[in-house]
């Protein structure tokens, strides 16, 4: 039995070389990725203006957005943020026409932006998230305390100018898809469909 625990120590000592102690001998490969060369990183925030419709009628949404800028190289970048929005124009209640609608959004937004070293680039992005709806009066005396929450999706597609190395404008097109919305007289597809949207960014892009 001894020269089979002699083998096994030494066939033990040799693995241990290889791997450890010649590691660029043992992975000589180099990993291949989707993007390459340095990473840099950044950040933006401002507002954000959509325009869209509630319930038959034209709707504004007034809110803000941020994000956290990640470059994988000149032509691909990423944001990882989020946005908040809250709905300024005035849409009655089916159920009761003194009372009208007061609803928000908001979540978790990613964005891909295309070439941004370019005056003129695109950008995609989409906002998962959820909201609330309640009724308010006109004059916001009265809110009722009981609030309809609901899922939203919204992907996005923009156009974005480079004014200056610290402020962008992106103007595009969004669709918010509502799920979970069915008191108040209101439904989902009240607050379901496109937005023009038009965002003021500041901050440091790459």
């Amino acid at each position: 039995m001894k020269p089979i625990k002699y083998s096994a120590s030494i066939l033990f000592s040799t693995i241990f070389s290889l791997v450890f102690l010649n590691p660029s001998d043992t992975f000589a490969q180099q990993t291949e990725t989707l993007f390459s060369g340095d990473v840099t990183y950044g950040g933006f925030g401002g507002p954000v203006v959509k325009l869209g419709s509630v319930a038959d009628g034209t709707a504004v949404w007034v809110g803000g957005r941020g994000g956290w800028v990640i470059s994988f190289d000149q032509s691909n970048a990423i944001s990882l943020g989020g946005g908040g929005y809250g709905l300024v124009t005035d849409h009655r209640s089916p159920i009761d026409p003194d009372l009208y609608a007061l609803a928000g959004y908001g979540g978790f937004e990613f964005e891909y932006t295309n070439q941004s070293y370019r005056v003129a680039h695109f950008t995609v992005s989409s906002l998962i998230g959820g909201g609330g709806l309640l009724l308010r009066e006109r004059d916001f005396e009265e809110v009722e305390q009981d609030v309809d929450t609901f899922f939203v999706f919204e992907p996005a597609a923009n156009v974005e100018v480079n004014v200056t190395h610290f402020f962008r404008i992106s103007a595009g097109v969004s669709y918010r898809l509502t799920s979970g919305i069915g008191r108040f007289g209101f439904s989902d597809s009240d607050f379901s469909g496109f937005n023009g949207v038009i965002t003021f960014k500041f901050g440091k892009f790459l």
